[in-house]
């Protein structure tokens, strides 16, 4: 079969004003990047128009180095809807360069379930990574000026500082820094790093903001540190929100591209799910629902991570819900949580998928207890066994979950009409709404407790002193009555890698707390998480080139 590069080059694009015709938008009212992209005016938000509309979640089981194609899944279903009629468009984050240059190559979906043009949107695509960048580390810069220049400063203490600037880029060496050094021209010596753009929180500021005023707003509300004589200093106070929201004037528009056959995707901002909110946008996703009938949205990891903050705290921000929520599992990936190892991968194992199951089982129970109807997608692989899918099959039969195979990968729309029949029956019928897991009133500890236990089977809570500290700081500060956002491994249900399946009597330890005032939440972290990657051994950059036609390869 073709590479995802080479299928994608293969197919006529259209221009990017035909994408806009499908959704009404008038020639005067998208500003064009090129040919194949354009810039949507926040204009077209209209909530009259979002009445009745369907919008549909794809989340997945946990993930693994199996792979379980949560993003092409989410592509071919947006075919596949329009296949069936539906009026559809598809919703979905920007890729990192960190990603794209390290492990995956790419992140634009695959085979024929792809976001074209894929190595635009691979790449610098529009801009936005940059733009939020510069923001980003505007108000670095701005912070240690003023610890520099004391006459007339706010007067911060450096000691207190955890701003961090930020790189899209997998960098490790990054991580840990020592800025100022030089003399005394040359700033205040201090401790910090870099974070991957993807993790910062005016990433989750843009993804969360509802307009320009919001924006400037969340901004403003970032919490930097302390003064020397311990008031606490905002963004605000240094009168940074203006000039950063200047940077961010083209980065708040959301992006339209094309399918491979042709049908809208939106594609917009691109926090990561084990550290940040794991959605696309607030204004992307309520731009599709103002043009589009159904809008299919993915939340990034699994149900225990992207989808919960979906959930917990992009759906009660923006005041938004699905009416259908798509769990994505492949035989693969149900064999490696019933144990068996990725060189085995290849060979039929009913068994193994069967011991997996547990794992798909206590997802879909989470969805349930979020009230929102759940479908199963497999995403299906050449050398799947006919046992293998009906195993599958047989346990959402007991589970009482509608399920379909899907193989979009292969066959793009056509691979997806059942899936798609199956998720518009569901869209439509479903009378559930949607039940937060917890009250954003309630204490900061019942909050992560109740996720903890409830979302990933945990049996108790531990703290750390730093955390502890922590959460003095938070109570002082008034900021209790957030949500949380608990960065947590993706590879388990717990806060342990190496835990797979569907673990159980084990304790997540928390071991800091964050405090994104901005974003408008506070993130307990759990386990050993980065916020700034390393490259593997064989970074996927040593595989992608150009040639003197400026034709670009090893994207995949």
């Amino acid at each position: 079969m073709k590479s995802d590069i080479e299928i994608a080059r293969a197919t006529t694009i259209a221009p990017i004003g035909t994408v806009a015709e499908k959704l009404g938008i008038a020639a005067d009212n998208y500003e064009p990047y090129g040919h194949y992209k354009a810039k949507l005016p926040l204009s077209l938000i209209d909530p009259s128009k979002m009445k009745g509309k369907k919008l549909i979640l794809v989340s997945a089981i946990s993930p693994t180095p199996a792979g379980e194609g949560k993003t092409t899944i989410s592509i071919g279903l947006n075919e596949g809807l329009n296949k069936i009629g539906k009026n559809a468009a598809v919703v979905l984050r920007e890729p990192s360069l960190g990603p794209v240059f390290g492990i995956k190559g790419g992140a634009t979906g695959g085979g024929h379930a792809q976001v074209i043009p894929m190595e635009d949107i691979n790449l610098h695509f529009t801009g936005d990574f940059a733009a939020i960048e510069k923001a980003n580390n505007l108000l670095a810069a701005l912070i240690d000026n003023d610890i520099q220049n004391r006459n007339g400063s706010l007067g911060i203490d450096a000691r207190t500082v955890h701003w961090k600037r930020v790189m899209d880029m997998n960098d490790r060496s990054l991580r840990h820094v020592i800025v100022g050094l030089g003399g005394t021209t040359s700033g205040v010596p201090r401790e910090t790093g870099f974070d991957i753009t993807a993790a910062s929180e005016i990433m989750a500021i843009l993804c969360l903001a509802e307009n320009f005023k919001d924006l400037k707003e969340r901004l403003g509300n970032i919490f930097i540190g302390f003064t020397l004589d311990k008031k606490p200093v905002y963004a605000r106070d240094l009168e940074a929100e203006g000039a950063m929201a200047a940077l961010l004037k083209d980065a708040i528009k959301p992006n339209l591209v094309q399918t491979l056959e042709g049908n809208p995707a939106i594609i917009h901002g691109g926090p990561f799910a084990n550290i940040a909110q794991g959605t696309n946008s607030v204004i992307a996703t309520k731009t599709a629902l103002s043009l589009s009938d159904y809008v299919v949205t993915e939340a990034g990891f699994g149900f225990d991570l992207g989808a919960e903050k979906f959930l917990d705290i992009k759906c009660a921000s923006a005041g938004i819900e699905p009416q259908a929520a798509v769990l994505v599992a492949t035989v693969r990936a149900l064999k490696y949580h019933g144990g068996v190892a990725l060189s085995d991968m290849g060979k039929p194992d009913a068994d193994a998928v069967k011991r997996g199951l547990e794992n798909l089982e206590k997802h879909v129970e989470n969805m349930r207890k979020f009230n929102v109807c759940p479908v199963v997608a497999i995403n299906h692989f050449n050398n799947d066994s006919d046992a293998e899918i009906e195993v599958i099959k047989k346990k959402c039969s007991e589970l009482g979950v509608k399920c379909a195979v899907a193989k979009v990968h292969a066959n793009g729309g056509e691979g997806a009409r059942e899936l798609a029949t199956i998720v518009a029956e569901v869209a439509e019928s479903c009378t559930s709404k949607l039940k937060p897991l917890y009250n954003w009133e309630w204490s900061v500890e019942k909050k992560i407790e109740t996720i903890a236990k409830s979302i990933y089977g945990a049996a108790a809570i531990d703290y750390t002193a730093r955390a502890k500290n922590d959460l003095k700081k938070i109570y002082s500060l008034n900021m209790d009555k957030l949500p949380v956002c608990i960065a947590k491994t993706q590879k388990s249900l717990s806060d342990n890698p190496k835990l797979l399946g569907r673990p159980e009597n084990f304790v997540v330890t928390v071991r800091e707390i964050e405090i994104a005032a901005g974003a408008g939440f506070i993130i307990p972290v759990t386990g050993n998480i980065m916020r700034m990657p390393g490259l593997p051994a064989t970074p996927a950059a040593t595989t992608i080139d150009i040639d003197e036609d400026g034709i670009i390869s090893g994207l995949f």
